[in-house]
Order: structure tokens, then C-alpha cells, then sequence
């Protein structure tokens, strides 16, 4: 009954809305997905659904050519006379038979060779004809997951808002977007969205963007979080080898059906066929393959992308009509897939832009965009709905206001507040969903530590945390800290309340203050997670902290599109410390702990400081030169621009200190950038510098502190913010300095190439390091490394030999990365 339902549905939404309706099917009656529908000489076109069926929106009745396209087939036009609305046009394809009847065959190189070579000499006039255009845009987005558990690493998973049925099997995520976009050629791009569509979310919105969507086989890499060379790259026939696979005729053009097969099937690499005209020497059509290994996402199981042309006589090229991106995934244990569609009509390949056209805002959602009812999206869809997907549809919308009543909410938050036995010591959370707010309580397990100054210690801590709207873009925080030493025998409370303003300019307020143990470097170098191995299993105690005692005012704001400012402002005692414990983990009698004097690291009766307290001020500006944004109804969301660096200033002043001496500013600068390559993999650099004034003779504490590392152990994602031989505390200054930092990832553009080192898909990563300080010879590293280790879906580990040179000596050690901690801290 389900199934005659959701049939009748279907079909009286497309005869009420759409003009031209049917199903296309192979010769055997089976549905084809995807088949490229258009009228003749227009842009006015849509595609089929998984289930074969189509509409197509005209505004009269008439006589229409229509034509009917899909890779493998032969294309169809059918002339129909409308005499009457909705006209019903049924279609069957047949197969293409390709064959190499009319190809001249050499006893040497595949004819495939000369038509690659004939449309990389193409390729970069190809990517001109359609250097600026506008277009309407549609797309569809949809996840599936498969067994998904219950916890994964323990966290609660839930049901996807009753997207699951009992084998926790189901659509998790379904959206659509209707779009209009403009394009001029190299990178400028503008979307406004006219409709979003989540299922089961009234007040979501889609993220599915056209820019996102926007991929060429033109260009010499595709950007899949790495570069996948293009089959018709400038370089492509150092990738890949080449056999034509047959012939086939679209009107009066020759398409050439070539098979696309890596030399190397662990390189950044497609597989597949491409569709080539000939003489024209552009893209009919793609359908070509790569894996999450060539990605570096282990958990994807495949990605293949879809491309269908067809030819325009007004720019005589031919231009995009569909492209669908099909997924799979598997991670810790389920599995699931997806699929992504787009649809492009109207285009106008002669647009009248004017100056204001494009700005750094790339996208923006028009006003109620995603509040068009069923009617709305019945007329307009360019693609109907699949019947799992009208089923979704209707099961998520018809609960949803049953999902936010109060007797829903509260009875799912009573079985997620259910308290557990071990919640006392690893955390709980209280929940009132319907109300916007919860508790969280942090337990001491997590937080659990050790260092020489405090022994074993441990933190808790309770936050309120209240929202305002039902996307959280206005929240209040109020928290709490404790943590207690058991050496010390000292218990020290930490807390402070924020109020986040909106999701806009992110106008941010913050009161905080405490007690705490603060490393010298408030950067934290080394992770107090670290410092627990190091010390009890090496007895190698190098985190070096005093107390600090403070109470704060903190302020953030983007002023204006690029510009963000953080300041905060407050009373500072800091606290000499001291060792309290010479605890091992295996005792013996020769304890070779250091002091926690970060000056003299053998000297356990003086401090690196005496107590003192000042007032403290740090403005700090963000600048993002060309900074890109989208515009949501909810807020703006900042993407930055690869193609300039992004700069920090800072200026930080200490004044009415207990001993006058301590009084100084300190102006410092960084400038940060992260370069794509394309397939020769990614070059970032961080360079930093600064001066002080009146610093002669300041605390230890305002030093300039530079981001050591003494436990060879790694927890960054990259290296362009450490020097991993530097002393922790050994080069401190208080005169001028200057660091940088460079680091080129190489996403197995070299190791992808040597026979056998390939199949393990690492990356050789090298990287240089220098810091230079008035009155002071300059330190330097140099170091070659191997990234993406690991085993299967987990390739968090990276090895790197380092070789440091300072004041005519050179030392060199294995540096091992645990990418991993970095999330944890």
C-alpha cells in the first residue's frame, strides 16, 4: 500500500506541475537514471531520476524537439506536437554499438594517443570558450548509512531524527538546492539561492553549492582534498595509458569512446572512459573513477564522477549538462554511500557584467529561501523525486513538528540524562532541549595528569550553556574549573561566562579568571598528555609552569569583512613553583629530574622569577586579504583566500607592574599561507617576527617564548609552527626576532612513482626552519619526512628525520608524529 501511495503521489505532483512528463528506459525495460533531457537549439533541459521518470517544464503547447542523451546509448530526438498539457512522452534507448570499423589502425601506437594529444593541444582554448557564463543550477544531495552502531568511541549516535529503521539502516541526509550562478573566468563566482530543501528540517539549509560542484577535466588537476591529475592534463600521458575503445556517431560528429588506465594505480589518478569529438576535440562525456587511497581518505571506497556535454552552435563548444558524483564510505565498523547531482539550464554565455557583479561574497541565500512548500519545489524540481527519496521526504516532514514539541524532546533527553555508573568520574550531561540549555559536567578521568610541580593532579569542571535560536548562532557560557595536586596538596578553581552575540560579525564577550598552573609559553608546546609519558616513563620533566592568578575581560569582533580583532585586558599575580615529588614509575635511586626553572634547569633553589603582578592588554588584528564569505539567513561563514597569506598583528603591553621594570610593549606580526601545487602536493610557509620596547628587564613570563620541542614526539597536523630540537626554553628573548617557517608536502608526487613504495601511499614531506635574535647567532633545522602512515582507515602517524645547526654545532634526531594527540589536547 506504501508503494501505490508514494506512486500516486509522484505521479498527480508531476501532471499537476510539470508539462512534460515520462520514463526512459533501456531495451529490456529497465529505468535509466540520469538520461540528459533537452529541447532543441535551447538551455531548457533536465535529467532523469533513479528511477528513469523526468519532467520538463514548457510554457505552451506546440511543436517540440526533444532530445534524449545518456552515455553508452544512442541519442534520440523526438518530435512531439503538444496539443494539450501535461503531454506524457515515453522513451527507449538502445545501447551505443561502438566499434573500430571506420578507425585506421597502425601496427604501432593506439589511435587513442593522437586524439589525447589533439585535446591536451585543445585544453586551454576549451577552458576559454566557456570563460564566463551565467546559468540556473540545481542539485541534490543525498547520504545513506548502513548497520550504523549505536556509540561510536562511545559517544551516543542517535537516529538521525527517525531517519533509521531497526537494523539502524537509512537516509541521514537529503537536500536540494535551486540556484542561479555567474562565472568569469579565472576565479571570480557568484551564487544566489533561490530554494533549500532539507529533509526534515524546516528551518535547515542545504549545503550543497554550485561552486563546490564546479569541476573541470579541462584543468590539469582536480581538487579532491588532494590533485587528481586530469586525463587530458598538459602532463597526463606521463599517468596514464590510453586504448580507444570504439566509435560512435551524435548527429554528424564522431565521439571516440578511450579507455583511461593509470601507469601507476597508486598516483593522485582517474580510471574510466572519456568521450572525445573529434575534430572538435572537447568533452562528450565522462564517467571515471578514483578511490579514497588516491584522495587520502581511507574511509571513502569509492568516488565516481559523471559528466554529460552537449553541443551548443552558439559558442559552437560543448557545454555541461549534468554531472552526477556517486560515493562510498566505510568506518569503524558500518558503511554507507551517496550521491550528488547537478543540473545546469539557461545558460548565457555573453553576460553583461558590471563591476559590482562579483564581490568576496560567493554565495547568498534570498530571502525565505528555504520556506517554499511542496507546491513550490513540485512546479520547479528539474528532476523528480526518486521514490525513496519522496518517501524520506514525507516520513521526516510528517514527525517533524512532532520532534520539536515539548513531550518529544523531553522524553528523548530523559533517556539520554539517564546517569551511569562511571558518569561520576568521566563526565555526564544533563539535557533540556526544548528550554535550549544544558549542563555538562566534565569528570576527572579525561583530566588526569602528572608533572613534578603538582604530582598526580586532575580536573573537573561544569559548564551551563544556554542558546537563543535553534541554530545556535546567540549562546551564553558559564564555567567552572577545579583542579587539585596531590604533591602539592593544593586545589585551584578557574572560571568565567561568555556571551556570543550572533553568527554575523561573531561580536564575542568574555569575563574569566582563577587560579591556575600556566606553562611559561602560554603557546602550551608540550601537551600536558606528553609531559605525563616523558616524565614517568623517561624522567624527562620539561614542561616548566609558575602560578598565575588572574581575572580578564576579553572582547572579539570582525569589524568588517576580513578584519577580526581580539582584545582582552586584565590583572595578572604570577607565582614562582617548585618541585614537590620525585616520583617514577620505576623506582630507582638515582632520580634524574630537572628543576622547574626554565633558566637553569639544574638549579632547584632559585626561580626563573619572583612574584609580581601587573596589568596586562593584548589587541591582537586578524587580516584575510580577499577574504571570501557566504551569506546564510543565520549568519556568515568565512572561507577565506588561498591566493594571499593571512596576517596577524598583535601588540601586547604589561603596565603598573609591582617592580617597575617590568613594565614593557611588545609589537609582533605573522604572516601564514598554504599553497596548492596541484599534483605535486601542497607548500606552506609561517613566517613571524617582533620587537620590544622597554623590555630590558621584564619577567620571564612576557619573553617571547618560540615553540620547542624536546620529547620528539610531533602532535601537529604540519610543522610550520615548531622547531622540533629547539630547548623548549633556551632561546627566549626579550630583543628583536625573527622565525620561519617552510614545509612542502609532496602527496606522493614523488614516493607515488618508485615501484613498490607506491602501493603504501606515503607522502615525503621536507621542511626549514629558522630563528634569528639580536645579539644572537641564528638557529636553523632542516628536516625530510614521511607523512600519511598507519594502518587501513587510520593514517595519523608521520615520521620525520630533523637536523638542527646552532653556534657551530649540529645535532640531528627521528622526530615520530602522533597527529592524533593534537586532537585530543
Amino acid at each position: 500500500m506504501t508503494r501505490i501511495l508514494l506512486a500516486i503521489v509522484f505521479l498527480t505532483s508531476a501532471i499537476a506541475q510539470a508539462q512534460l512528463v515520462g520514463k526512459v528506459t533501456d531495451t529490456k525495460n529497465n529505468p535509466l537514471p540520469f538520461v540528459n533531457i533537452y529541447l532543441k537549439d535551447s538551455y531548457k533541459g533536465t535529467t532523469t531520476n533513479d528511477n528513469g521518470n523526468y519532467k520538463l517544464t514548457i510554457s505552451e503547447t506546440g511543436q517540440y524537439q526533444v532530445i534524449f542523451q545518456f552515455l553508452g546509448y544512442k541519442t534520440v530526438t523526438k518530435t512531439i506536437n503538444a496539443t494539450s498539457l501535461p503531454h506524457v512522452l515515453n522513451v527507449t534507448l538502445q545501447e551505443e554499438s561502438v566499434s573500430l570499423d571506420e578507425v585506421v589502425l597502425n601496427n604501432g601506437e593506439d589511435p587513442a594517443y593522437r586524439i589525447i594529444r589533439q585535446t591536451i593541444n585543445n585544453r586551454r582554448l576549451n577552458l576559454e570558450k566557456n570563460s564566463a557564463y551565467t546559468a540556473d543550477f540545481y542539485s541534490r544531495g543525498i547520504w545513506r548509512v548502513e548497520d550504523l552502531p549505536e556509540k561510536i568511541l562511545g559517544q551516543e549516535v542517535g537516529d538521525f531524527d527517525g531517519a533509521l529503521d531497526s537494523t539502524r539502516t537509512g537516509i541521514i541526509y537529503l537536500s536540494e538546492t535551486i540556484s542561479e550562478i555567474a562565472y568569469q573566468k579565472p576565479d571570480n563566482f557568484k551564487e544566489k539561492i533561490i530554494a533549500s530543501k532539507v529533509s526534515g528540517n524546516d528551518n535547515g539549509f542545504s549545503f550543497n553549492s554550485a561552486q563546490d560542484a564546479n569541476f573541470s577535466f579541462y584543468e590539469n588537476t582536480i581538487d579532491i582534498n588532494a590533485a587528481i591529475v586530469s586525463p587530458i592534463a598538459d602532463n597526463a600521458l606521463n599517468y596514464y595509458k590510453y586504448k580507444l575503445d570504439g566509435v560512435f556517431y551524435e548527429e554528424n560528429k564522431l565521439i571516440n569512446k578511450i579507455k583511461v588506465t593509470p601507469k601507476r594505480p597508486k598516483d593522485r589518478v582517474w580510471e574510466g572512459f572519456i568521450y572525445i569529438v573529434e575534430d572538435d576535440w572537447q568533452l562528450y562525456g565522462t564517467e571515471l573513477t578514483t578511490t579514497g587511497t588516491a584522495i587520502q581518505v581511507p574511509m571513502v571506497t569509492k568516488l565516481i564522477f559523471k559528466q554529460n556535454f552537449k553541443f551548443d552552435t552558439k559558442t559552437d563548444s560543448w557545454v555541461k549538462r549534468s554531472q552526477t558524483i556517486d560515493f562510498g564510505f566505510k568506518f569503524l565498523g558500518f558503511q554507507g554511500d551517496g550521491q550528488f547531482i547537478a543540473v545546469y539550464s539557461n545558460y548565457d554565455f555573453k553576460p553583461q557584467f558590471s563591476e559590482n557583479t562579483f564581490s568576496n561574497e560567493v554565495l547568498l541565500f534570498t530571502e525565505n529561501a528555504n520556506k517554499k512548500d511542496s507546491i513550490f519545489w513540485k512546479g520547479t524540481r528539474p528532476v523528480p523525486l526518486t521514490n525513496e527519496e519522496l518517501k524520506d521526504y514525507i516520513k521526516k516532514d510528517s514527525i517533524q513538528e512532532l520532534r520539536k514539541s515539548k513531550k518529544y524532546l523531553d522524553s528523548v533527553d530523559a533517556v539520554s540524562n539517564k546517569l551511569r555508573v562511571l558518569d561520576p568520574i568521566t563526565g555526564y550531561t544533563y539535557k533540556n532541549t526544548y528550554n535550549k540549555w544544558r549542563l555538562n559536567y566534565e569528570g576527572i578521568i579525561p583530566g588526569i595528569n602528572f608533572n613534578t610541580v603538582q604530582g598526580w593532579n586532575a580536573a573537573a569542571g561544569l559548564q551551563y550553556f544556554k542558546w537563543y535560536d535553534e541554530n545556535q548562532t546567540e549562546w551564553l557560557s558559564i564555567y567552572g574549573d577545579a583542579t587539585y595536586g596531590i604533591s602539592e596538596d593544593r586545589l585551584r578553581f578557574t572560571g568565567g561566562i561568555t556571551k556570543n552575540f550572533n553568527r554575523t560579525n561573531r561580536l564575542r564577550l568574555s569575563l574569566f579568571g582563577g587560579s591556575k598552573v600556566q606553562q611559561f609559553n602560554a603557546n602550551e608546546p608540550i601537551s600536558p598528555i606528553v609531559n605525563t609519558v616523558s616524565t614517568l616513563f623517561f624522567e624527562r620533566n620539561y614542561m616548566k609552569v609558575y602560578e598565575l592568578n588572574h581575572a580578564k575581560i576579553a572582547y572579539s569582533q570582525e569589524l568588517f569583512n576580513g578584519l577580526r580583532l581580539f582584545t582582552n585586558a586584565g590583572f595578572e599575580q604570577r607565582k614562582p613553583l617548585f618541585n614537590t615529588t620525585d616520583y617514577v614509575t620505576i623506582p630507582n635511586d638515582d632520580v634524574s629530574y630537572t628543576s622547574n626553572n626554565p633558566i637553569n634547569s639544574s638549579d632547584f633553589d632559585n626561580a626563573a622569577i619572583t612574584e609580581h603582578e601587573l596589568f596586562k592588554t593584548t589587541i591582537s588584528a586578524a587580516i584575510t586579504f580577499g577574504q571570501k564569505y557566504m551569506t546564510y539567513p543565520d549568519g556568515k561563514y568565512n572561507l577565506g583566500n588561498n591566493k594571499y597569506p593571512a596576517l596577524n598583528i598583535t601588540f601586547e603591553n604589561g603596565l603598573g607592574a609591582s617592580n617597575k621594570d617590568y613594565n614593557y610593549s611588545q609589537l609582533k606580526a605573522s604572516v601564514y599561507q598554504s599553497i596548492n601545487t596541484g599534483n605535486k602536493g601542497e607548500f606552506a610557509y609561517r613566517l613571524k617576527g617582533g620587537t620590544f620596547f622597554n623590555g630590558e628587564n621584564i619577567s620571564f613570563v612576557d619573553y617571547q617564548h618560540f615553540n620547542g620541542n624536546q620529547t620528539r614526539i610531533g602532535t601537529s597536523s604540519n610543522y610550520t609552527n615548531v622547531f622540533n630540537l629547539l630547548p623548549y626554553y633556551q632561546l627566549s628573548t626579550n630583543k628583536n626576532y625573527f622565525e620561519g617557517h617552510l614545509e612542502h608536502d609532496f602527496k606522493g608526487w614523488i614516493l607515488g612513482k618508485i615501484p613498490g613504495v607506491n602501493q603504501l601511499n606515503f607522502n615525503l614531506v621536507a621542511g626549514a626552519h629558522l630563528l634569528s635574535i639580536e645579539n644572537n647567532k641564528p638557529y636553523s633545522e632542516f628536516s625530510v619526512g614521511i607523512d600519511n602512515l598507519g594502518i587501513g582507515n587510520f593514517r595519523f602517524l608521520r615520521l620525520d628525520y630533523v637536523r638542527s645547526y646552532y653556534n657551530g654545532n649540529s645535532d640531528g634526531a627521528f622526530v615520530f608524529g602522533l597527529k592524533f594527540l593534537g586532537f585530543l589536547d
